[in-house]
């Protein structure tokens, strides 16, 4: 299993079924830790969606009520190769896994409000997708389209999907 890109950098890959169980494991892993402190945790972005490729990062959703509760776990959550690293997002806080060493991260997790629009938005994204494979390989197009010219800008990339994430969340 390819798991992991170097920070900054986008490289597609078909869908590996061992996403889903890197997934599971780490779903187990952040239970355990955060206990009654996460409402729910779900997989979710393009490694959730298995006819289209994906950067080989894992996604995660924790749906959470109180930001401060989670916060209070980050040493515990350190120990186990889970790391702060900020809340660039507006009501979101974003932990990531990986080798930090080499700037590879491997899992990004994303704490936001349980049934909060951006639990709604991660849930309904993956699930419409899943449910309606065109549109997952029109998603995966414009992906592949925006892979070409920015493998080594993220931001780029991500910016580019917008406009076809907000078609897909407009169809709820």
């Amino acid at each position: 299993m390819s798991l992991g890109l170097k920070r900054g950098t986008v490289q597609l890959e078909p869908h590996d079924k061992q996403w889903d169980e890197a997934a599971i494991q780490t779903i187990k892993k952040l239970k355990s830790i955060l206990g009654d402190d996460a409402v729910d945790i779900q997989h979710i972005g393009s490694t959730a969606i298995p006819a289209i490729k994906a950067k080989p990062i894992i996604d995660i959703a924790v749906g959470v009520t109180d930001f401060d509760k989670v916060m209070l776990h980050n040493e515990q959550l350190r120990q186990v190769g889970i790391f702060y690293r900020g809340s660039d997002v507006e009501r979101q806080l974003l932990y990531v896994m990986g080798d930090m060493e080499n700037d590879t991260r491997t899992h990004h997790i994303h704490i936001v409000k349980w049934n909060g629009t951006e639990w709604k938005n991660y849930i309904h994204f993956r699930d419409y997708l899943n449910d309606n494979e065109n549109m997952a390989l029109q998603y995966q197009k414009v992906k592949e389209e925006l892979e070409s010219k920015y493998a080594d800008d993220r931001v780029a990339y991500t910016n580019g999907k917008q406009d076809m994430i907000d078609l897909i969340l407009d169809n709820q």
